[in-house]
């Protein structure tokens, strides 16, 4: 009897411990807000796998997403220390926060290639980039004062053809002979929902549109005051992707759709697999780095397309846009499927 009363107390010890260990670790949860760019969907899926896994939680961060939408400015949140970091879009971002004196900085690259893809109709039959060129081409304000301008100084683009993109692709679907811009992982998707077809894709990043694309933005004295942090978020934001991409992503997908209702199973799946399938996430320098990877000759190569273009100018020094010092340590590679 006096065994099994030590037991108990000894039970009851480990159990009180166990939960003041349990509240000091929940104490020592560092906050952070991350602001994303757009509504929650598949794009953004590793964040919110991170969150809804427990990932950023055994990194010690308490993560909080902040979605964006047309009507949202998360990196003007950012700058004003409203949020630890941002979501930026794509490498351009990142050169013009340096040519406006913008003190953020890219941290990670969470995609190796931009989604950027222009649509054709399949009786066209077109595979080559150069073969868009007679068509009409519908483009958004943004795609012509970026991509577009690369089409014009490296594959001798003009812009005669070039009709208003209000992501609407009724226009597109109307017009045969005609193409249209979005991203891998939806228009495509949307279009064969809304007119019976698969239309054809033509990624731009296949093509020599080398931009990082989904980065990982903070401001710099972030990195100087607080580089443990900096290193946690990236590391764990890593392996969220790497589970939402190869693993069991129904907890990230759940949070997404909580957080965006209008968003289906189906549009999730069609995603991920188009991610897997071109490389989007996993490809390149990632193979090796691990996803997030980043390259000094990678940057410098679209940087100087981008001159080229006269998109960005040559003076501008591009080399603080980005570090690599919390990218391209193998992190999470091990959770890639084995070929």
């Amino acid at each position: 009897m006096a065994q099994a009363l030590l037991s108990r107390t000894l039970m009851a010890a480990l159990l009180v411990a166990a939960g003041m260990v349990s509240a000091a670790t929940a104490q020592t949860l560092d906050k952070v807000s991350f602001g994303t760019n757009w509504v929650a969907e598949a794009e953004h899926g590793g964040f919110f796998q991170a969150v809804a896994d427990g990932t950023y939680k055994r990194y010690g961060l308490d993560v909080t997403i902040v979605p964006g939408g047309p009507n949202e400015n998360n990196r003007m949140l950012l700058i004003s220390g409203k949020l630890e970091f941002f979501m930026a879009a794509n490498t351009l971002m990142s050169f013009d926060a340096v040519a406006n004196n913008v003190p953020v900085v890219s941290i990670a690259a969470m995609f190796q290639k931009d989604p950027q893809v222009f649509l054709t109709h399949p009786e066209s039959r077109i595979t080559k980039l150069e073969e868009l060129k007679p068509l009409t081409l519908f483009v958004s304000k943004e795609g012509i004062s970026s991509y577009y301008q690369w089409l014009k100084s490296e594959y001798g683009f003009s812009e005669k053809n070039v009709r208003p993109y209000t992501f609407n692709p009724q226009p597109f679907i109307a017009t045969a002979q005609s193409a249209m811009q979005g991203y891998v992982t939806s228009e495509p998707f949307a279009v064969e929902r809304a007119a019976g077809f698969k239309p054809g894709v033509i990624l731009l990043a296949d093509n020599g549109f080398n931009t990082y694309s989904t980065l990982i933005e903070t401001r710099r004295d972030l990195i100087e005051s607080k580089p443990d942090l900096v290193q946690r978020f990236v590391d764990a934001s890593i392996i969220g992707w790497y589970t939402y991409i190869y693993g069991n992503n129904s907890a990230g997908n759940a949070l997404i759709k909580k957080m965006n209702p209008e968003m289906t199973d189906d549009l999730l799946a069609y995603s991920v697999a188009k991610m897997k399938e071109y490389g989007i996430v996993d490809s390149g320098d990632s193979v090796d780095k691990g996803i997030g990877a980043m390259t000094d000759e990678r940057v410098t190569s679209f940087f100087d397309k981008m001159v080229r273009a006269g998109v960005v100018k040559p003076t501008i020094d591009y080399r603080k846009s980005y570090t690599l010092r919390f990218v391209n340590k193998g992190v999470g590679v091990d959770l890639r499927p084995k070929q």
